[in-house]
């Protein structure tokens, strides 16, 4: 029998096939790319340009490129985005490439609309609208997904009533969970009161000093009408700062700090005051201690100072029967003036001057 031998078309074509050697390289460049890739910040964008200027392509190749890309694409390692018109990928960890392999089509789609919600989380209305999916599938994929500990339910303190979820690994924003003045979503109110109530406490021993008394606990004569230096006011401000028994009620007998005094304390002051004093379980933020100092604002229990970053206390009349107040000295402008006196004739204050007295006069 004679030998059969192979027609020359296909030899041919076997012995120009591209294939068989250029399939590796492939492969090496798309795991050069990631590897460099992987070692940039989490949140780092890569645009064409950036990996081209990595030097991994030959002779830039947007070919090999985009085969690179795409192969990094399918494999979960890359995920593709567009940022103002134009293509660009951002990194994903192996650890979480992985997660897509054990999941469905469908549940991988609800799971890339979740986790690019990030700490913010996504209602499942807007899932659905996103994913196109019934609701019914939709639903089983977050149950599956709930199973797997992949993605978990947070309640929302803007949208209490929705269901939104976000991955299982991270913590919500504070726009979501309200920050530490909110417990499950719900207000905290002991808690706002209690911060509120240390912050006024705070502000009013570094606002107020109670002058030298005599043995009655008055102030005697000399000290009242004496105009105290910032030395001497800054002196008594310390010795204030030993006494922790400090009292509202003690304001009655107390002196504003003099013309002039500029250590009044600021919100970054009050919030690492708060936090070393160990009363809050969470670490307090400047931007929260300012709300908390605006609503003591608007109570009139402290007052801003200076160019708005410093706060004082204000002085304080208690009793539990206001008309009880009411006399003939309240009703002037003399008799509540905190700093009647330094009231005296060419003074800082005085009454030729005192646009407050001169209303009065006018009512």
């Amino acid at each position: 029998m004679p030998a059969i031998r192979e027609k020359p078309g296909k030899a041919g074509k076997r012995a120009t096939a591209p294939s068989s050697g250029f399939a590796p390289n492939i492969v090496e460049m798309k795991d050069a790319i990631y590897t460099r890739c992987a070692k940039q910040p989490a949140e780092t964008i890569f645009s064409q340009s950036d990996i081209l200027a990595m030097k991994i392509i030959p002779k830039n190749d947007l070919h090999l490129l985009l085969e690179c890309t795409q192969r990094l694409t399918r494999e979960g390692l890359f995920r593709l985005m567009t940022r103002q018109g134009r293509a660009v990928w951002k990194v994903v960890k192996k650890e979480e490439a992985a997660k897509y392999k054990t999941l469905s089509p469908e549940e991988a789609l609800v799971y890339s609309h979740i986790e690019a919600s990030e700490r913010e989380g996504i209602w499942t209305r807007t899932l659905q609208s996103r994913s196109n999916l019934h609701m019914t599938v939709m639903n089983r994929c977050l149950k599956t997904l709930e199973s797997k500990n992949y993605v978990k339910q947070i309640k929302t303190v803007k949208f209490p009533n929705r269901k939104t979820y976000m991955l299982a690994g991270l913590q919500p924003s504070e726009d979501v969970t309200g920050g530490p003045f909110y417990t499950d979503g719900v207000l905290d109110d002991e808690f706002v009161h209690q911060m509120s109530f240390w912050a006024e406490r705070y502000i009013l021993g570094r606002s107020w000093y109670h002058p030298p008394s005599s043995g009655s606990g008055r102030m005697t004569s000399s000290h009242r009408h004496k105009n105290l230096t910032k030395k001497e006011a800054e002196d008594l401000r310390g010795a204030e700062f030993q006494n922790r028994q400090q009292d509202r009620e003690r304001t009655k007998s107390m002196l504003p700090m003099p013309p002039g005094f500029t250590k009044y304390p600021t919100a970054a002051e009050i919030t690492d005051a708060i936090n070393a004093s160990g009363l809050s379980g969470v670490a307090m933020k400047e931007a929260e201690m300012k709300q908390l100092l605006d609503i003591l604002c608007w109570d009139g229990k402290v007052e801003k100072v200076g160019d708005g970053g410093s706060y004082r206390a204000t002085r304080q009349v208690l009793s539990d029967d206001p008309m009880a107040l009411e006399n003939c000295l309240t009703e002037v402008p003399c008799g509540r003036c905190p700093v009647a006196y330094l009231c005296k004739d060419g003074g800082p204050v005085n009454a030729s001057t005192c646009e407050y007295f001169q209303d009065w006069l006018e009512i």
